[in-house]
């Protein structure tokens, strides 16, 4: 299928150890083709094509799908095919940590972090679902605007933000600077039209009185094709920490989609970011719902859709049909000997010639 956009990944010791390049493989492949390896869980990622039998695998040809490409050009390895995690680089589980601490997965670089390797301490489990590391911190430093509003803040407290991080200064206008001022509560009026300002789904306080000066028509023109959440945000202090992030469910959608932004996501290779179906909780969600559907008994859902009577006749001729099978079957069985193709189609000849024999009977009802 090509790259896939999310799939649960395996890496093959046994075929490429330590000091070999790294390669990765799909679930399927994991029991196909190596079935009696040393594999390790690589979790799942994003945008990886398997890479069982390729030129990575000198001795092995996959059984599933023989032509593959030499090489994955668009997969991207680190340290985890070998293995190894977190900024320590330790295995997992790890025989020689005895310190207890929960792994997380960085949503930007998909690696595994130690929560006590993180910069802060995390949030509880629940209260988060996504987090990014110090380093793609760093790589995504746009994000530090969006933390502010955001973010889910980490357990640890500091006593100032100088304390926390560095302060990043924007020039403002004449009266941005004047509403930062304010922010100490003396104006509370003004206070409440900042806090309004953070919204994302509305223009900020200086925008909207400027755009409150022109036409209706002109205001939601300027709001459509030229408003970008990014940088009211940018507009305003924010600290930038050497920490990672923990983000709520719903922050990819708060995300601006600007023509501006999504170029910045392109040049920095994290269009993915404002995609909701790229997590990890979709994943495991449509998961879910695919094997709902496969549990679902197809005859059950057959009957649903019937009227009473049709049901009836449904249900006779499926027991009469099973009890039939089975005691056909039961021949087999008593003499060892196997069922051949030939075997079945026999039976459902006779079954259905029994049937016409019924069927053309003299019909029977009640009065």
């Amino acid at each position: 299928q090509g790259a896939v956009k999310r799939q649960a990944l395996y890496a093959c010791s046994t075929c490429t150890p330590p000091g070999a390049e790294p390669a990765g493989i799909c679930l399927a492949c994991s029991y196909e083709c190596h079935g009696t390896h040393r594999l390790f869980e690589l979790y799942t990622k994003r945008n990886f094509r398997c890479d069982c039998g390729n030129s990575k695998f000198k001795n092995l040809q996959c059984k599933l799908f023989p032509e593959k490409s030499k090489v994955n050009s668009g997969n991207k390895y680190n340290d985890n095919f070998y293995g190894l995690y977190c900024t320590c680089k330790r295995p997992y589980p790890d025989p020689e940590d005895e310190i207890p601490d929960e792994m997380i997965q960085c949503i930007v670089c998909e690696d595994w972090f130690h929560g006590r390797h993180l910069g802060a301490v995390p949030p509880e489990s629940g209260d988060f679902h996504e987090m990014v590391c110090q380093a793609c911190m760093n790589h995504c430093h746009f994000l530090w605007a969006y933390a502010s509003q955001l973010a889910v803040p980490p357990l640890t407290k500091a006593s100032s933000l100088e304390d926390e991080g560095i302060v990043l200064k924007v020039e403002e206008s004449e009266e941005q600077k004047k509403e930062i001022k304010k922010g100490s509560g003396v104006e509370h009026q003004d206070t409440e039209e900042e806090k309004q300002s953070e919204q994302f789904n509305e223009p900020s306080t200086s925008s909207g009185k400027f755009l409150q000066k022109f036409p209706v028509e002109i205001a939601e023109t300027t709001s459509e094709f030229s408003f970008c959440k990014l940088k009211e945000l940018q507009s305003k202090p924010f600290v930038k920490k050497d920490t990672a992030t923990f983000w709520p469910s719903n922050w990819r959608s708060k995300l601006c989609t600007c023509e501006d932004c999504l170029k910045m996501y392109s040049e920095l290779e994290v269009q993915f970011l404002t995609d909701e179906c790229d997590t990890v909780l979709a994943y495991e969600n449509k998961g879910t719902s695919d094997q709902d559907t496969e549990r679902r008994d197809p005859l059950m859902d057959t009957l649903n859709s019937m009227n009473r009577v049709q049901q009836v006749e449904l249900i006779c001729e499926y027991n009469e049909l099973k009890t039939e099978l089975t005691d056909y079957l039961r021949r087999f069985a008593d003499e060892g000997t196997v069922v051949k193709r030939e075997d079945i189609q026999h039976f459902f000849e006779e079954f259905q010639s029994r049937k016409r024999r019924r069927t053309n009977r003299m019909q029977y009802y009640c009065s």
